[in-house]
């Protein structure tokens, strides 16, 4: 009897800390003790720990158990730490004899079924970047989780599917052969072409050219239009049209959905741009993250890709507020009592609604039946300041029966993402010496005067325009960077008057010109 130490790793935001699994078995009464703040889920891992040692022919000491997870003023929460607290137990009480050292050049994380099957754990890959930190060998987990994991480099990784055969990988009595995945070739296999294309669109050359802007400049965008114009079926095909995720991005996306426990089984890499669209009963915590063991929102799993709002007004108006600050900072801050954890969150929001309870107001064919008031009334569940937050206003109109009924095919996708990833080199060029921003949405205030300048006709259309609209500072800025958009999707060095006026006309649906 005596004392074994293994390796597993605790999340925390989407990084991992490696956490140290010391046991100590002696002569005692028997008593099982956990320390080093475990939650529920790693306490009650004792009972399936002794289950599953059971059912496959080992033993669980009836002696004085004791497993101190270091560093032990970090809260471990999960099931993920079975597999390695069992390792520890069975080297501590001589059932292993290999080498502890040995065992000790792994990290080694699963959650144990009673008959000693393992089930995936969240998180597998930020654990295994912070394996290859430090230096460790290999990792083992379970084999769902494996791919995602070796898509680390310089790191061995082992998936299994039962105890019994990390047992047997530590005697050497049955060796287990490294997952290998070529990372770059992963990332080429898995970017296909999105399901949704733009050439489906029938009319609507105003919508397209404005999510066209919205592609290239990373803007957000809201369309305001009638039941049955379209708009579901143009924002679900903004993504098609969005420049391809960089490695850097995908690993990062990846990140967040392993942490999160969102990336489906046997996948590991996130090659294209997540697109979430979540239902208006959703509370602030699942949109932006928290609970009490905090997680990732759906801004978060939005990183790098499309949040798509579908009735907006129909949103709780506390969860819309919410989204303000993440939009600004491009990440969200959870903090908690004991810690504060930070997401990532640099997503494009795609907002849809109706004009007004009934649908029809301003619909060419269909009059409104709503009450005088009504339309302001619920243009007012959209709050100034989050309209302020949003570039581009597009009122979408019903397709005409003769648009409707045409055999044309409409623009493809990929001949709008060729325009969009040309006019996003530019910006790349831009923007290269500046960490954290690739397109013109993404501008701080005091670049914008630098890289948005104009003259002074282009400055006195603003201007009326402000004074008519009622336009903040906020929205001059926002007019300045979709003029800059503009000018790239032209080819074009300079900001001209033209530019400045079709990123005003992107403004005239702000609340008080749209309800009259």
């Amino acid at each position: 009897m005596g004392l074994a130490t293994t390796h597993g790793g605790a999340v925390h935001g989407v990084n991992a800390t490696l956490i140290k699994v010391e046991v100590n078995v002696d002569g005692s009464q028997p008593h099982y003790f956990i320390v080093g703040l475990p939650d529920a889920a790693v306490k009650e891992g004792q009972h399936r720990i002794e289950a599953a040692l059971k059912n496959n022919g080992y033993r669980m000491p009836r002696q004085k158990i004791v497993a101190n997870l270091a560093p032990a003023n970090l809260r471990k929460e999960g099931s993920a730490y079975d597999l390695t607290i069992a390792i520890s137990i069975m080297a501590a009480s001589n059932q292993l004899k290999k080498p502890v050292e040995d065992i000790e050049k792994y990290v080694i994380m699963g959650e144990l079924a009673l008959d000693g099957m393992l089930r995936p754990i969240k998180g597998a890959l930020p654990i295994a970047i912070r394996a290859r930190k430090e230096k460790f060998k290999g990792f083992i987990l379970p084999k769902q989780n494996a791919r995602e994991a070796a898509i680390v480099n310089d790191l061995e990784v082992y998936g299994v599917e039962h105890i019994s055969q990390v047992v047997d990988f530590i005697l050497g009595t049955a060796p287990l052969s490294p997952v290998e995945i070529d990372t770059r070739e992963e990332f080429n296999a898995n970017s296909a072409d999105a399901l949704f294309n733009f050439s489906d669109v029938k009319g609507q050359k105003n919508i397209k050219r404005a999510l066209e802007i919205a592609a290239v400049g990373g803007h957000n965008v809201i369309l305001i239009g009638p039941p049955g114009a379209g708009k579901t079926m143009l924002a679900k095909r903004l993504p098609s049209i969005l420049p391809p995720l960089s490695l850097h991005e995908a690993l990062e996306t990846t990140k967040i959905h392993s942490v999160a426990g969102k990336l489906p089984a046997e996948t590991s890499l996130i090659a294209i741009r997540p697109f979430r669209s979540p239902h208006h009963t959703i509370s602030y915590a699942a949109l932006v993250g928290g609970g009490g063991n905090p997680q990732p929102g759906e801004i978060s799993l939005a990183h790098n890709g499309v949040l798509f709002l579908d009735e907006l007004p129909e949103f709780n108006r506390t969860v819309l507020e919410v989204l303000r600050q993440p939009m600004e900072d491009r990440k969200v801050t959870i903090s908690r009592a004991r810690m504060s954890v930070d997401y990532p969150a640099n997503f494009m929001l795609i907002a849809s609604m109706n004009p007004c309870p009934c649908g029809y107001y301003n619909h060419p064919d269909k009059d409104c039946v709503c009450a005088p008031g009504v339309v302001q009334k619920y243009l007012n569940k959209i709050s100034g300041p989050l309209l302020d937050r949003i570039d581009l206003h597009v009122e979408v109109t019903p397709v005409s029966f003769e648009e409707l009924s045409s055999e044309k095919e409409g623009e493809k996708s990929e001949v709008i993402r060729e325009r969009v990833i040309q006019a996003r080199q530019l910006q790349g060029k831009r923007f290269e010496s500046l960490k954290g921003i690739h397109a013109n949405a993404q501008m701080p205030a005091n670049m914008v005067r630098k890289v948005c300048k104009i003259d002074q006709l282009s400055q006195n259309l603003i201007k009326a325009a402000m004074d008519k609209l009622g336009l903040s500072a906020r929205a001059y800025d926002r007019i300045l960077k979709v003029a800059r958009t503009i000018a790239d999707l032209s080819g074009e060095e300079k900001i001209s008057f033209e530019h400045i006026a079709e990123a005003i006309q992107f403004r005239t649906l702000d609340r008080a010109n749209w309800a009259g």
